[in-house]
This record gives structure tokens, sequence and C-alpha cells, in this order.
């Protein structure tokens, strides 16, 4: 190797992009210290670490009676109808989203603005989160699972569609091409082309969204609209912690379940 070969010459630091991390890093430090500043906090109460061990002796020490009783306010009862509020929720929802999804992605329009309205619709509906839609509904049809399905599906519209949308848009020409080549209509080519293609998208991105909601659902019934919620804040607004102990760890159980389940799904579509 020739020792005499020149050193490379060092990349010029570029001074305005120093100048512009260094202001971003300073405006988010003052909007944290700002933000912190609006917060009441009246300091920690005296009886705080009683409370925490009631909590951490009910959690590990559960009410095991309370994991079925046969009276359909057990524990297994109430976490079945939770998935079964999180999966017709999140059924119903695909169904609907596929429209939505056709409306809000941009190669299946001509015009710019068509694809962008749809996507406006989409982010109202996702705007509303699902407790204020669970609230709304339990007004309109009274407390219990079906608030809790239509909550559910009408906020996994929002974002069903907008996965199964950018779905649409990575999809490519070719096939659909083939299909009109051979004489085929704009539905033989959504029929025969489109949704085989699009099909592993779809059952992939709904399995995510129905482990997204089997959570939501367990909150949902925290304002009575079904599911394991409302047995867990009646246990926390009467401190029976070895209940509120075993609903936790059913949660868990019930969540890593799901979770792995369609995990494996997923692997198996890809």
């Amino acid at each position: 190797m020739d020792t005499t070969m020149k050193k490379l010459p060092a990349k010029p630091v570029d001074r305005k992009k120093q100048v512009a991390h260094w202001l971003i890093a300073i405006a988010t430090i003052v909007i944290i210290v700002w933000s912190c500043t609006g917060i009441n906090f009246g300091g920690i109460k005296a009886t705080a670490g009683q409370i925490a061990g009631a909590i951490f002796s009910g959690i590990f020490h559960p009410d095991w009676s309370y994991v079925y009783n046969g009276s359909g306010e057990d524990l297994i009862s109430q976490l079945w109808q939770t998935i079964c509020i999180a999966f017709l929720g999140t059924f119903i929802s695909a169904i609907i989203s596929l429209p939505f999804a056709f409306w809000a992605a941009h190669t299946k329009h001509k015009h710019w603005y068509t694809s962008r309205i749809g996507k406006i619709v989409l982010a109202i509906i996702r705007s509303f989160p699902e407790i204020v839609l669970a609230l709304m509904f339990i007004k309109a049809v009274g407390p219990g699972s079906a608030a809790g399905v239509l909550a559910l599906g009408f906020h996994s519209v929002g974002m069903l569609a907008k996965l199964f949308s950018e779905a649409i848009e990575n999809l490519e020409d070719g096939p659909n091409e083939a299909v009109v080549a051979a004489g085929g209509s704009k539905f033989h080519v959504i029929m025969f082309s489109t949704m085989p293609n699009l099909m592993p998208a779809l059952i992939s991105n709904t399995l995510y969204r129905f482990d997204v909601s089997i959570r939501s659902a367990s909150i949902l019934g925290l304002v009575g609209a079904g599911g394991i919620g409302y047995p867990l804040i009646i246990a926390l607004q009467y401190r029976q912690w070895d209940r509120v102990g075993i609903i936790l760890l059913g949660i868990i159980i019930m969540v890593v379940i799901i979770d792995w389940i369609s995990g494996w799904i997923r692997k198996k579509l890809v």
C-alpha cells in the first residue's frame, strides 16, 4: 500500500443543519418543561403505600373461585364475551372497510381529489376514540355488548380502511393489465386480480386489528359497554383486590394467547 497516498479531505460540516438540529432539540425540551408546569400535582397521599400493598397482595393472591362458577358472570364467561365483542366488531368493520379502502386508494381514481376526500373521511372516523363512541352508543342502544360491538366496529372502519387502502396502492398493475388484455371488465379485474392479490394483506391487517380490539374491548367495559371491564371496575370500586388480581391475570393470559395465535397465522400468510 502506498503510504504516500493523501488522505481524503474531511466532509464539510453543514452549519445550517447543525443549528437546525440544536434548535429542534431546544424547542422540544422547552415544550416538555412547559407541559409539565400544567400538571396539578398535589403530592403522594399518605395512604398510597397501604393501597399499593393491598393491590400487589391481591394480584399475587387472586380469587381463584371467580375463575368459573357457572353463573355466567365469572371470569371465563366475561373473557369469552370480550373476545366475542372484539371479533364481531372487527369482522363487521372489515367488510364495511373495503368500499372505503377503494375510495381512499389513489391508484384507483383518475382525479387526485377523489382519494383525498376518502382519506379525510377515514381520518374523521378515526378521530373518535372508542370510549367516546361507546358512551354515545350506550345512550342509543343501552349498556351492554351491543354498544361495545358498535363502538369497536365504527372506530375500526377508519383504521382498517386506511390499512387496506395502503395495501391496494402497493399492488402491482401487471395482473390487472393481464385481465383487461383478456377482455375483462372492471368487475373482473377486482374479482380475479385485485382481491386475490389483496387477500393476504386483508387477512393480516384484520388479524392485527383484532389483536388491538381485544385490548380495547377490555377497556370499553369500564363504561358499561360489556366485557371484562365491567367486573373489573366494580372490583376496583369495592377494593376487592383479590378479584382485581384474578381479572388482570385473565386479561394477560387472554391477550398473550390471542397475540400468539394471530402472529402465527400472519407468519403463515407471508
